[in-house]
């Protein structure tokens, strides 16, 4: 095609398609992390209120009382609590930077049920007696043949072994696949 005066008109080249990217997946993080969250403090109001000091409830080998936890795992350095107050905080953080790049829905779940479980007993230690940064962890399921626990605890395990079975297989924060060899 000509136009007038002999120039000649140059049709546009369609453009190729971008790379499609996955979507972003801070809202199952957040989801996840909010329905831990929500149901650890419901719980934990629950149990405090209903039992502590006054019965426990058994179910055959789970039994539900409230016992408080101011060291970590398994009542591990109970006179450090000011130090898991802070490192729940670091945990919490290094979780939110690294949601700017997730895009996969392993690690999502993943990441929500650690920020769910991590922020759940950053509450108990931030407002629960003696105070501020020293308050004891409320814990209380127990099924006898391993420390007693809480909704919080849950998550933290669940989402900590989702996350060694998605660096097992070699799956990257942003959804990519790393290969064997690197």
């Amino acid at each position: 095609m000509q136009a007038a005066g002999g120039a000649a008109l140059t049709q546009p080249t369609p453009t190729e398609p971008a790379p499609t990217q996955r979507p972003k997946r801070t809202v199952l993080l957040a989801a996840v992390a909010i329905a831990v969250l929500v149901l650890d403090l419901l719980t934990k109001v629950w149990v405090v209120a209903e039992l502590e000091g006054q019965r426990q409830l058994e179910y055959g080998q789970l039994i539900i009382r409230v016992s408080r936890n101011p060291g970590a795992a398994f009542s591990f350095a109970e006179g450090a609590t000011l130090l898991f107050t802070v490192v729940a905080v670091v945990v919490i953080v290094v979780i939110v930077r690294i949601s700017r790049r997730l895009r996969s829905v392993g690690w999502a779940l993943s990441l929500g049920l650690l920020l769910g479980g991590a922020t759940g007993n950053l509450v108990d230690r931030l407002f629960r007696s003696p105070g501020p940064g020293r308050g004891a962890v409320v814990d209380f399921i127990d099924f006898q043949v391993w420390p007693s626990f809480n909704v919080a605890d849950s998550g933290i395990v669940l989402g900590g072994l989702l996350a060694v079975l998605l660096s097992f297989r070699n799956v990257e924060v942003d959804g990519t696949r790393t290969s064997k060899a690197a």
